[in-house]
């Protein structure tokens, strides 16, 4: 086992963290070859100098506040990624199934593959979203009122929340804007936390679909826990110390 120097330990924590975007005690610990202790002091040292955030049991980056931004910025990026996640998402619906679709430009992927299902009902809460799934005969569109937020072209507050209250679906596909696996799955907006807080208690199952690079990240409000969440469609962008983490919480994993 190689010994390394105080600047060396230090150092490779960064590197790791930068990789995986959080990175545990335990884990540092044991590559290191040094007691937690030691790990623990520094950790200290460098989220003093405002190189990351101390977590129960860890470190996640000092950027994992994720910030608001519009729908068409968000489309272009990881655009790959977003496809194949969503080409997944669909093939887990089935003819006859009643969905709940979140808003988010992975879930308009989704959309865009559901053209050779049949006898569908969809509540959706985004209009970007609906109006991929127009075009779809045999889709019975429940488009959900409320008002819009313009950065992600769907509806939130009290008229979105009854209509959703009023339902009971057999699978909710959620978006979110990061998850941390303390924190749990997170979006930018109260509001629409709010309203997937009752998707969620709307439907039999919930899948995130999620690309790896909103992992170890959090938006201003919590959605839920990952006991909420029966499986995770993301990325093989993912690291491997998010699928430990995954694994050892007992959620379902499918990597595209």
């Amino acid at each position: 086992m190689a010994v390394y120097s105080v600047a060396e330990r230090r150092n490779k924590a960064l590197n790791l963290l930068k990789e995986n975007g959080q990175v545990s005690v335990t884990e540092l610990s044991e590559l290191l070859d040094v007691s937690e202790v030691t790990i623990r002091k520094d950790l200290q040292y460098l989220e003093r100098r405002n190189l990351l955030i101390r977590t129960h049991g860890g470190a996640m980056q000092n950027n994992y506040l994720v910030q608001d931004q519009h729908f068409e910025v968000k489309g272009k990026k990881y655009a790959d990624e977003k496809r194949r996640i969503g080409e997944a998402a669909a093939s887990l619906v089935q003819d006859g199934d009643t969905i709940i679709m979140d808003a988010g430009t992975t879930m308009i992927q989704l959309a865009r593959c559901l053209h050779n299902k049949r006898n569908l009902t969809i509540l959706s809460s985004a209009i970007n979203v609906a109006m991929e799934l127009m075009h779809i005969p045999d889709v019975q569109l429940v488009m959900l009122g409320g008002v819009i937020r313009s950065t992600s072209a769907a509806v939130v507050g009290p008229f979105a929340e009854t209509m959703v209250n009023e339902h009971y679906c057999s699978k909710l596909f959620l978006a979110g804007d990061g998850l941390d696996p303390d924190f749990g799955v997170t979006t930018t907006n109260g509001l629409e936390a709010h309203l997937n807080k009752m998707m969620i208690a709307s439907a039999q199952e919930t899948i995130l679909i999620m690309d790896s690079s909103k992992f170890g990240r959090r938006g201003l409000s919590r959605i839920c826990g990952l006991d909420k969440i029966n499986l995770i469609i993301t990325d093989s962008g993912i690291s491997d110390h998010m699928k430990k983490v995954f694994e050892e919480r007992d959620v379902p994993l499918m990597i595209v």
